[in-house]
């Protein structure tokens, strides 16, 4: 089965790091990726691999200097995930079962009329998932967000036992059925200070996150899944505790510690839609575009962790 591969912001450093990652891999499987993107992007950052490219815009390599975001350049980003995901759907002649998906600028889409905050509500919304989540797996740590891209200060508005459930289920889900955790341990942390000290520094604790807890736990169990859950924990030392997963409430309180121990490795897989989709853990990157230093450690990570769950 077939991988797509997006080029993400073409003034960025993914087309580097797509092409340092395909040139890395074995043929066997570099011979299954479908780049969508612009092959003149990709010779600039040094492609020299035959990789099946799909141009699916009238970019020219001026109109994406290296470090400038362009007009143009946004353009070609949102063409470039448009056609990978017509690619995954089912009957497509070229049979899709992964997407990995290269930083794209969310300030220079917007502008272009993406209308979602980043990649996941993206693939979300044209895949119809009912549910969808946000995992970070790496060497070290594997996080799951119960919310995603909102404001620090809407979190305790929009969270509700519904999101914790879910984070909760299709964490335990994924670490069963496609990261070889037959038994996982789940941490779902506190979102207060102290984990709310039993109301003193706030309740939500004991009326969101315990009840989304139990949830959860029973979306597994009618799963067939034997997982221990455990929380909410105190968010300044859950992450000192071993556990297979943990929850997240909110976007920092998840990525800091991922970018902290892991950021060179850690790969964001979306949950919920019914193909695979991973990313590397950064983003565009413009000040060191084409300078040579960009790493394609997360990309390939990402790479080979989509080729390891498609199979």
């Amino acid at each position: 089965m077939k991988i797509a591969l997006t080029l993400g912001d073409p003034s960025g450093i993914g087309p580097e790091i797509v092409a340092a990652s395909l040139a890395a891999v074995p043929s066997a499987l570099r011979d299954r990726c479908v780049v969508f993107g612009d092959a003149g992007v990709l010779e600039r950052a040094g492609l020299r691999s035959t990789v099946d490219v799909r141009r699916v815009t009238s970019l020219a390599v001026s109109d994406a200097p290296p470090g400038v975001p362009t007009p143009a350049g946004a353009a070609a980003q949102v063409a470039y995930l448009e056609a990978a995901v017509a690619a995954a759907r089912p009957g497509h002649e070229d049979q899709v079962g992964a997407l990995v998906t290269a930083p794209i600028s969310k300030k220079q889409v917007k502008a272009a009329g993406f209308a979602f905050p980043g990649h996941t509500e993206f693939l979300a919304a044209r895949f119809g998932a009912a549910e969808h989540a946000m995992l970070f797996v790496g060497p070290t740590l594997r996080v799951i967000l119960a919310t995603i891209h909102i404001p620090l200060a809407a979190v305790p508005e929009t969270l509700t036992p519904g999101h914790v459930a879910r984070a909760v289920f299709l964490g335990g889900q994924a670490l069963v059925k496609n990261l070889g955790v037959a038994a996982p341990r789940i941490g779902v942390l506190g979102l207060n200070p102290h984990a709310g000290e039993d109301g003193l520094f706030g309740d939500e604790e004991s009326r969101i996150v315990r009840p989304g807890i139990d949830a959860g736990r029973a979306r597994l169990a009618a799963a067939g899944i034997d997982a221990v859950v455990t929380g909410p924990l105190v968010p300044d030392a859950a992450y000192r505790q071993r556990f297979d997963l943990y929850v997240a409430l909110y976007h920092d309180q998840g990525l800091i510690p991922v970018k902290l121990v892991d950021f060179d490795l850690a790969v964001n897989v979306t949950l919920g839609l019914p193909i695979v989709r991973t990313s590397p853990d950064h983003g565009v990157a413009y000040d060191i575009a084409a300078k040579g230093s960009a790493r394609k450690e997360s990309f390939l990570a990402a790479l080979r962790l989509a080729d390891s769950m498609i199979r």
